[in-house]
């Protein structure tokens, strides 16, 4: 049978330090729809980072970039995992706040896989992974709206392509510091496009399946 989450698994969810930032953000009164904005900033800044790394010429600075990158990456991440924890378990969810849940998180991934396309060399290849990424949140809703349930699974889904861009910038910084010439980058983006374009897949099929059983069984009726 397939997975289905109405909430995307996240296991540090339920972690005593998630639970105590949350408690705190709730106790200061921050709304969850400004962490979901948040997550957009800590984006912006993440794609800048990666992209301005391609810019400089001193090796130093461009490490200290990628490194700068990976760290604001993982802030978009931990935005994205307490507004919801806010919402939710804070009891301070709004009828607005399906479209903050989602919106931000496109324009974060486009911008973050942007910006590392660039610092790869390769920045039409970002923008491919980041439309792809889109397309994957858009099958998830499209089959939530099917009456599918909402489809989370990888291997390329949100989590592991933030994973994966964190690990490619710092294992690049690893690379330069011991003084090989290896491409991580641009190794680490053919990999979350990979992995996103099986993600597409894997969830077009599972709603094509679903939607051709209903019809199969409305037939049979």
């Amino acid at each position: 049978m397939t997975e289905d989450f109405s909430r995307r698994p996240i296991a540090s969810r339920n972690t005593r330090w998630a639970a105590h930032v949350t408690r705190r953000l709730v106790e200061e009164g921050v709304a969850p729809n400004r962490i979901s904005a948040g997550s957009v900033v800590a984006a912006a800044l993440a794609g800048a980072a990666f992209a301005l790394s391609a810019q400089v010429s001193a090796l130093w600075a461009a490490g200290l970039l990628l490194v700068l990158g990976a760290a604001f990456t993982q802030l978009r991440l931990l935005c994205n995992l307490f507004d919801g924890l806010v919402a939710v378990e804070g009891g301070m969810g709004t009828p607005d706040g399906a479209f903050w849940n989602e919106v931000p998180d496109r324009l974060s991934d486009l911008i973050i896989l942007a910006g590392f396309g660039a610092a790869a060399g390769w920045p039409a290849l970002g923008l491919l992974a980041g439309a792809l990424a889109i397309l994957t949140a858009y099958l998830r809703e499209f089959g939530r709206a099917a009456g599918l349930g909402s489809d989370f699974r990888g291997p390329g889904a949100k989590s592991h392509r933030m994973a994966a861009v964190t690990a490619g910038a710092l294992l690049q910084v690893g690379a330069w510091l011991s003084g090989a010439a290896w491409p991580v980058l641009t190794w680490t983006l053919v990999l979350v496009l990979a992995l996103t374009a099986i993600t597409t897949v894997r969830r077009s099929r599972r709603i094509l399946r679903g939607l051709s059983g209903r019809a199969d069984g409305s037939n049979l009726g």
